[in-house]
């Protein structure tokens, strides 16, 4: 049924996002490497244990595609360069929708309803490209996370 809807949509000249380097194909059943930058009570950080709102986010995200999590932890400035050479698949911490680091990586929408955020806007940082990824983290955090 799944393979007659995208042969529907492609027929209708809808495209499904798709990743140039097929992050989601990669991290389905296998690993979501993920770097974090303490945040508070977002983004807590305890030696290499990682927790908070965000990361419990992140690991239900990984949970739905059978993916576990490799944590790194880094700053903000390291965590984009990571994303920009490829050794991580998404960064998060005290990031918002306004970031000043969207010019050189992908940003999801703003999550204002993350427990502990304060009420900002809460975003992901992923490689630039990587839509399809992105799509399907959106997708996920629009279920779970109100706003």
């Amino acid at each position: 049924m799944l393979a007659a809807s995208v042969t529907t949509l492609s027929g209708c000249g809808l495209e499904i996002p798709t990743d140039p380097d097929g992050a989601l194909d990669r991290i389905t059943g296998g690993e979501l490497r993920v770097g974090a930058s303490p945040s508070g009570d977002l983004v807590v950080v305890d030696g290499t244990v990682v927790d908070g709102a965000l990361a419990d986010l992140i690991e239900g995200f990984a949970r739905e595609h059978d993916a576990t999590v490799e944590w790194s932890v880094d700053s903000e400035e390291d965590l984009v360069a990571d994303l920009e050479e490829g050794s991580l698949d998404l960064a998060i911490g005290g990031i918002t929708a306004a970031t000043p680091w969207a010019e050189r990586v992908s940003v999801t929408r703003g999550y204002p309803g993350i427990p502990d955020s304060g009420g900002a806007d809460v975003a992901v940082l992923l490689p630039l490209g990587e839509n399809g990824l992105q799509a399907a983290l959106e997708t996920y955090l629009d279920g779970e996370v109100s706003r």
